[in-house]
């Protein structure tokens, strides 16, 4: 874990002390400010009444917190698993590895589905992205990046472009074309800069805008084109690793998960932290909305996957067996949002029924921890990245 750190940190006159020092960029009452470290922490020093202190202040807040189980609790009526009890069970289910997609030198890290239905981004330990044709396995593009562990990687919407970075803390921009000899590295364009690394990425409704998340503890939104840092999203106490855009193409909400056990929901047009949920015991890996919006998933290395529904502000299943006992790494829902699945770090991928909390399956042939776990857009088939170098297509 990292300690947080604000995002985009420059060097400037501070606007309380006006000395030239590295600054904050903080927002108090929603107007951005310019402090230096020294003057953030005597703002919030002046803040304290008499006889309190940060220790007074911190019991306070968990007394506050626990108030607000108490009162979630009391419309707590009827659990999701009873509800769904008179729904059908499903029938027999069968899935099998129908392509192989081998070139990665080292850990496949993350991957991403082109609108297309066809094409596949993947970004690996071994410091390269490429682009795969995931129907005949051939490579289309492939690109090596200054630094190895590329975390995060993204196809654009309109399927022209990727977006990838890692441990070297950025988020670069590959715009691609019909020729595949072409230098895909001379056209990079670095967009986002974070003062850790970055763990996820992920274009809104359009190839000009990208969210960010970070170890530094943020969630950023910047303009493609301008490479501008067009809000900021602060809330989380240690690492971000993952994120994912509300569904909608009207929608003005991402939600986060991280390493200090909290899911946040964030409007991304005022910066403002409209929900969060603390459940989990041990880090959120990642997070996935339902595909109607109301709801998301989490994957945790408590061994646990949970569902929070956004109307009833609360958890409304856990997807556990005694027998699970490592981590789950990714999790992404079918299109009809009735399956999650799951990868986990016994090399695993657990499919479960959303409604009765059961599980319907599980998939074996990873030889190592599943990394990432994407459905198609089409719902045909979901792709599953690993340790084990290799990329698999299920169906």
């Amino acid at each position: 874990m990292c300690d947080q750190t604000f995002l985009a940190i420059t060097f400037g006159p501070c606007d309380n002390c006006s000395q030239n020092k590295p600054l904050m960029n903080i927002y108090l009452k929603n107007e951005p400010i310019n402090y230096c470290s020294l003057c953030v922490e005597l703002m919030a020093c002046q803040g304290l009444a008499k006889g309190e202190t940060t220790n007074t202040l911190k019991a306070e807040s968990e007394s506050l917190k626990a108030k607000l189980e108490e009162e979630r609790a009391k419309l707590h009526d009827v659990e999701l698993h009873q509800v769904a009890e008179k729904i059908d069970a499903l029938g027999q289910f069968v899935m099998k590895t129908r392509r192989t997609l081998k070139g990665h030198g080292n850990k496949v890290l993350c991957m991403d589905w082109c609108r297309d239905k066809r094409r596949i981004v993947s970004s690996s330990q071994d410091g390269k992205v490429i682009v795969w044709d995931a129907y005949t396995t051939n490579k289309e593009h492939a690109v090596t990046m200054p630094c190895t562990w590329v975390m995060a990687c993204a196809y654009a919407p309109s399927g022209c472009a990727v977006a990838c970075g890692g441990l070297d803390n950025k988020c670069s921009v590959y715009p691609l074309s019909l020729d595949k000899n072409e230098n895909l590295a001379a056209k990079k364009k670095s967009v986002a800069m974070h003062t850790n690394y970055l763990s996820s990425c992920s274009f809104t409704n359009s190839d000009m805008q990208i969210l960010t998340s970070s170890g530094d503890g943020t969630c950023a939104l910047w303009d493609v084109e301008s490479g501008q840092l067009l809000q900021s999203f602060h809330g989380h106490s240690a690492d971000v690793l993952s994120l994912d855009l509300a569904p909608s193409e009207t929608g003005n909400t991402f939600v986060s998960g991280g390493c200090d056990k909290k899911a946040n929901v964030w409007d991304m047009r005022s910066g403002q932290n409209v929900q969060s949920f603390e459940t989990h015991e041990s880090d959120i890996n990642n997070v996935k909305y339902y595909p109607s919006g109301d709801a998301f998933a989490t994957g945790s290395d408590d061994a646990t996957c949970r569902l929070y529904d956004l109307r009833a502000d609360r958890e409304v299943a856990i997807y556990s067996k005694d027998s699970i006992i490592f981590g789950a790494s990714s999790v992404d829902f079918s299109l009809s949002g009735r399956l999650l699945f799951a990868g986990y770090n016994d090399y695993t991928i657990n499919v479960w029924d959303v409604l009765k909390g059961t599980r319907v399956a599980i998939l074996f042939g990873h030889e190592n921890r599943v990394s990432t776990v994407r459905v198609s857009p089409d719902g045909t088939a979901f792709c599953s990245g690993s340790w084990d170098n290799t990329l698999r297509i299920w169906a």
